[in-house]
Protein backbone atom coordinates (compact mmCIF):
# COMPACT_ATOMS: atom_id res chain seq x y z
CA UNK A 1 0.00 0.00 0.00
CA UNK A 2 1.10 3.59 -0.49
CA UNK A 3 0.73 6.36 2.32
CA UNK A 4 -2.60 7.87 0.93
CA UNK A 5 -4.51 4.15 0.78
CA UNK A 6 -2.94 2.83 4.42
CA UNK A 7 -4.46 6.65 5.35
CA UNK A 8 -7.86 6.12 3.58
CA UNK A 9 -7.84 2.31 5.26
CA UNK A 10 -7.33 3.25 8.85
CA UNK A 11 -9.27 6.80 8.76
CA UNK A 12 -6.65 8.94 8.89
CA UNK A 13 -4.85 11.52 7.04
CA UNK A 14 -1.75 11.17 5.54
CA UNK A 15 -0.47 14.14 7.54
CA UNK A 16 -1.36 11.92 10.04
CA UNK A 17 0.93 9.33 9.26
CA UNK A 18 3.74 11.08 8.65
CA UNK A 19 3.29 12.71 12.17
CA UNK A 20 3.66 9.03 13.42
CA UNK A 21 6.58 8.40 11.87
CA UNK A 22 8.11 11.94 12.81
CA UNK A 23 7.16 10.69 16.15
CA UNK A 24 8.56 7.41 16.59
CA UNK A 25 5.33 5.65 16.81
CA UNK A 26 4.46 4.20 13.23
CA UNK A 27 8.18 2.49 11.96
CA UNK A 28 8.88 3.48 8.67
CA UNK A 29 8.34 0.59 5.69
CA UNK A 30 11.09 -0.40 3.06
CA UNK A 31 10.48 1.83 -0.02
CA UNK A 32 9.92 0.41 -3.52
CA UNK A 33 12.42 1.32 -6.26
CA UNK A 34 10.79 4.31 -7.06
CA UNK A 35 11.29 5.88 -4.06
CA UNK A 36 7.28 5.48 -2.65
CA UNK A 37 7.22 3.90 0.99
CA UNK A 38 5.40 0.62 0.35
CA UNK A 39 3.23 -0.34 3.77
CA UNK A 40 2.07 -4.02 4.77
CA UNK A 41 -0.85 -5.17 6.69
CA UNK A 42 0.82 -5.01 9.64
CA UNK A 43 1.36 -0.79 9.44
CA UNK A 44 -2.29 -1.19 9.23
CA UNK A 45 -2.74 -3.02 12.28
CA UNK A 46 -0.08 -0.71 14.20
CA UNK A 47 -1.65 2.64 12.48
CA UNK A 48 -5.55 1.57 13.30
CA UNK A 49 -4.24 1.02 17.35
CA UNK A 50 -2.63 3.97 17.83
CA UNK A 51 -5.77 6.08 16.42
CA UNK A 52 -7.95 3.73 19.18
CA UNK A 53 -5.53 4.62 22.26
CA UNK A 54 -5.53 8.91 20.32
CA UNK A 55 -9.38 8.50 20.45
CA UNK A 56 -9.18 7.65 24.49
CA UNK A 57 -7.30 10.98 25.25
CA UNK A 58 -3.77 8.71 25.27
CA UNK A 59 -1.30 11.11 24.60
CA UNK A 60 1.84 10.62 21.75
CA UNK A 61 4.16 10.07 25.00
CA UNK A 62 1.70 7.31 26.62
CA UNK A 63 1.16 5.60 23.15
CA UNK A 64 4.42 5.30 22.78
CA UNK A 65 4.60 3.51 26.08
CA UNK A 66 2.25 1.14 24.83
CA UNK A 67 3.90 0.34 21.72
CA UNK A 68 7.41 -0.07 22.92
CA UNK A 69 8.19 -3.49 24.13
CA UNK A 70 10.29 -2.23 27.07
CA UNK A 71 8.11 0.30 28.25
CA UNK A 72 7.82 -0.46 31.84
CA UNK A 73 3.95 -0.07 31.52
CA UNK A 74 1.54 -2.02 30.74
CA UNK A 75 -2.12 -0.87 28.31
CA UNK A 76 -3.81 -1.55 31.99
CA UNK A 77 -1.60 0.43 34.11
CA UNK A 78 -1.97 3.59 31.21
CA UNK A 79 -5.19 3.27 30.78
CA UNK A 80 -6.11 3.25 34.96
CA UNK A 81 -4.32 6.33 34.93
CA UNK A 82 -5.84 8.05 31.91
CA UNK A 83 -9.11 6.96 33.87
CA UNK A 84 -8.32 8.50 37.12
CA UNK A 85 -7.13 11.60 35.11
CA UNK A 86 -10.32 11.40 33.41
CA UNK A 87 -12.32 11.41 37.35
CA UNK A 88 -10.75 14.49 38.28
CA UNK A 89 -11.52 16.79 35.14
CA UNK A 90 -15.07 15.33 35.68
CA UNK A 91 -14.95 16.54 39.34
CA UNK A 92 -13.82 19.90 37.91
CA UNK A 93 -16.26 20.26 35.21
CA UNK A 94 -19.32 19.42 37.79
CA UNK A 95 -17.86 22.10 40.31
CA UNK A 96 -17.38 24.65 37.80
CA UNK A 97 -20.82 23.79 36.03
CA UNK A 98 -22.10 24.42 39.89
CA UNK A 99 -20.63 27.30 40.27
CA UNK A 100 -22.06 28.44 36.84
CA UNK A 101 -25.27 27.55 37.87
CA UNK A 102 -25.62 29.49 40.86
CA UNK A 103 -24.17 32.69 38.91
CA UNK A 104 -26.87 32.29 36.13
CA UNK A 105 -29.34 31.79 38.67
CA UNK A 106 -28.73 34.04 41.24
CA UNK A 107 -31.65 37.13 41.96
CA UNK A 108 -31.45 39.75 40.63
CA UNK A 109 -29.35 38.63 37.88
CA UNK A 110 -24.98 39.25 37.38
CA UNK A 111 -23.58 42.31 38.89
CA UNK A 112 -21.62 44.55 36.34
CA UNK A 113 -18.46 43.44 38.06
CA UNK A 114 -19.07 39.94 37.49
CA UNK A 115 -18.76 37.38 37.95
CA UNK A 116 -17.98 37.53 41.18
CA UNK A 117 -19.01 34.51 44.58
CA UNK A 118 -22.70 34.44 45.65
CA UNK A 119 -21.67 36.66 48.36
CA UNK A 120 -20.13 39.62 46.71
CA UNK A 121 -22.68 39.36 44.39
CA UNK A 122 -25.19 39.46 47.17
CA UNK A 123 -23.38 42.59 49.16
CA UNK A 124 -23.81 44.94 45.91
CA UNK A 125 -27.13 44.12 45.16
CA UNK A 126 -27.39 45.36 48.51
CA UNK A 127 -25.44 48.36 48.29
CA UNK A 128 -26.57 49.32 44.66
CA UNK A 129 -28.25 52.32 45.16
CA UNK A 130 -24.77 53.57 46.49
CA UNK A 131 -23.51 53.46 42.95
CA UNK A 132 -26.66 55.61 41.64
CA UNK A 133 -24.06 58.63 40.90
CA UNK A 134 -21.13 57.93 42.53
CA UNK A 135 -18.44 57.11 40.22
CA UNK A 136 -16.10 56.03 43.44
CA UNK A 137 -18.70 53.66 44.59
CA UNK A 138 -17.93 52.08 41.56
CA UNK A 139 -14.72 51.68 41.20
CA UNK A 140 -14.98 50.60 45.17
CA UNK A 141 -17.01 47.71 43.53
CA UNK A 142 -14.19 46.92 41.18
CA UNK A 143 -11.75 47.07 43.64
CA UNK A 144 -13.66 44.29 45.86
CA UNK A 145 -13.71 41.93 42.85
CA UNK A 146 -10.17 42.24 42.35
CA UNK A 147 -9.45 41.50 45.92
CA UNK A 148 -11.88 38.91 46.25
CA UNK A 149 -10.21 37.26 43.06
CA UNK A 150 -6.53 37.82 44.59
CA UNK A 151 -7.19 36.92 48.04
CA UNK A 152 -7.10 33.27 49.63
CA UNK A 153 -10.09 31.32 50.70
CA UNK A 154 -10.02 32.52 54.65
CA UNK A 155 -8.87 36.35 54.06
CA UNK A 156 -11.78 36.29 51.19
CA UNK A 157 -14.10 34.56 53.94
CA UNK A 158 -13.16 37.69 56.63
CA UNK A 159 -13.43 40.46 53.83
CA UNK A 160 -17.55 39.59 53.00
CA UNK A 161 -17.83 39.01 56.61
CA UNK A 162 -16.42 42.21 57.72
CA UNK A 163 -18.01 44.87 55.14
CA UNK A 164 -21.46 43.25 55.64
CA UNK A 165 -21.43 43.64 59.29
CA UNK A 166 -20.00 47.39 59.02
CA UNK A 167 -22.90 47.51 56.10
CA UNK A 168 -25.73 46.26 57.98
CA UNK A 169 -25.17 48.69 61.19
CA UNK A 170 -27.47 51.06 62.22
CA UNK A 171 -26.15 54.19 59.93
CA UNK A 172 -23.71 52.06 57.96
CA UNK A 173 -25.20 52.20 54.19
CA UNK A 174 -25.47 56.06 55.26
CA UNK A 175 -21.93 56.56 56.59
CA UNK A 176 -20.42 54.72 53.37
CA UNK A 177 -23.09 56.98 50.84
CA UNK A 178 -21.60 60.19 52.82
CA UNK A 179 -17.51 59.22 52.26
CA UNK A 180 -18.13 58.08 48.47
CA UNK A 181 -19.95 61.81 48.14
CA UNK A 182 -16.86 63.44 49.92
CA UNK A 183 -14.26 61.38 47.79
CA UNK A 184 -16.31 62.03 44.57
CA UNK A 185 -16.00 65.95 44.88
CA UNK A 186 -12.02 66.02 44.95
CA UNK A 187 -11.90 64.64 41.58
CA UNK A 188 -10.69 68.36 40.72
CA UNK A 189 -8.64 69.34 43.86
CA UNK A 190 -5.50 69.41 44.89
CA UNK A 191 -4.16 67.13 47.58
CA UNK A 192 -3.45 69.48 49.97
CA UNK A 193 -7.20 70.48 49.73
CA UNK A 194 -8.50 70.53 53.52
CA UNK A 195 -11.74 68.23 52.42
CA UNK A 196 -8.97 65.79 52.08
CA UNK A 197 -8.76 65.33 55.72
CA UNK A 198 -12.81 65.42 56.10
CA UNK A 199 -12.95 62.28 53.26
CA UNK A 200 -10.16 60.38 55.26
CA UNK A 201 -11.84 60.98 58.04
CA UNK A 202 -15.45 59.93 56.92
CA UNK A 203 -13.90 56.79 54.86
CA UNK A 204 -12.17 55.32 58.06
CA UNK A 205 -14.97 55.64 60.07
CA UNK A 206 -17.15 53.19 57.33
CA UNK A 207 -14.53 51.11 57.40
CA UNK A 208 -14.26 47.96 60.02
CA UNK A 209 -11.78 47.44 62.26
CA UNK A 210 -10.96 43.41 61.22
CA UNK A 211 -11.27 44.62 57.61
CA UNK A 212 -7.83 43.26 56.73
CA UNK A 213 -6.87 39.58 57.53
CA UNK A 214 -3.58 40.78 58.87
CA UNK A 215 -2.21 43.46 60.55
CA UNK A 216 -2.07 46.55 57.90
CA UNK A 217 1.30 47.82 56.58
CA UNK A 218 1.51 50.87 54.62
CA UNK A 219 4.47 50.53 51.71
CA UNK A 220 4.87 53.80 49.29
CA UNK A 221 7.64 51.12 47.88
CA UNK A 222 4.67 48.74 47.46
CA UNK A 223 4.53 48.46 43.45
CA UNK A 224 0.59 47.33 43.66
CA UNK A 225 0.04 50.57 46.06
CA UNK A 226 1.54 52.93 43.67
CA UNK A 227 -0.54 51.41 40.33
CA UNK A 228 -3.95 51.33 43.33
CA UNK A 229 -3.09 55.11 44.05
CA UNK A 230 -2.51 55.72 40.58
CA UNK A 231 -5.90 54.67 39.37
CA UNK A 232 -7.62 57.94 41.43
CA UNK A 233 -7.44 61.82 40.89
CA UNK A 234 -4.34 63.24 42.86
CA UNK A 235 -6.68 64.54 46.09
CA UNK A 236 -8.46 61.41 46.25
CA UNK A 237 -5.52 59.19 45.96
CA UNK A 238 -4.02 61.74 49.08
CA UNK A 239 -7.67 61.01 51.10
CA UNK A 240 -7.03 56.78 50.70
CA UNK A 241 -3.48 57.40 52.19
CA UNK A 242 -4.59 59.29 54.80
CA UNK A 243 -7.02 56.82 55.70
CA UNK A 244 -4.98 54.05 55.72
CA UNK A 245 -2.44 56.10 57.44
CA UNK A 246 -5.64 56.74 60.51
CA UNK A 247 -6.36 53.09 60.02
CA UNK A 248 -2.33 52.22 60.74
CA UNK A 249 -2.37 54.45 63.88
CA UNK A 250 -5.97 52.69 65.52
CA UNK A 251 -4.41 49.24 64.98
CA UNK A 252 -1.19 50.39 66.84
CA UNK A 253 -3.02 51.96 69.38
CA UNK A 254 -5.27 49.57 69.99
CA UNK A 255 -1.98 46.81 69.98
CA UNK A 256 -0.05 49.09 72.79
CA UNK A 257 -3.61 48.86 74.99
CA UNK A 258 -3.80 45.01 74.71
CA UNK A 259 0.01 45.14 75.57
CA UNK A 260 -0.31 47.13 78.81
CA UNK A 261 -3.63 45.65 80.13
CA UNK A 262 -1.98 42.45 80.00
CA UNK A 263 0.76 44.16 82.21
CA UNK A 264 -1.42 45.00 84.89
CA UNK A 265 -1.71 42.62 87.91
Amino acid sequence: MRIGELAAAVGVTTRTVRHYHHQGLLPEPERRPNGYRDYTLRHAVVLARIRRLAELGLGLAEIRDVLAEDAGKDLVEVLSELDEDLARQEAAIRERRERLRVLLEAEGGLPAEGPVSPQLAALFKDTAHLVADSPMAAKDREMLALIETTAGPAAREQLMGALGDALARPGGQERALAAYALLDRLADADPDDPRVAEAARALADCLPRDLFPEPLTVDPDNPFLRAFYADFAPAQAEAIRRTLRILTETETETETETETEGDVP
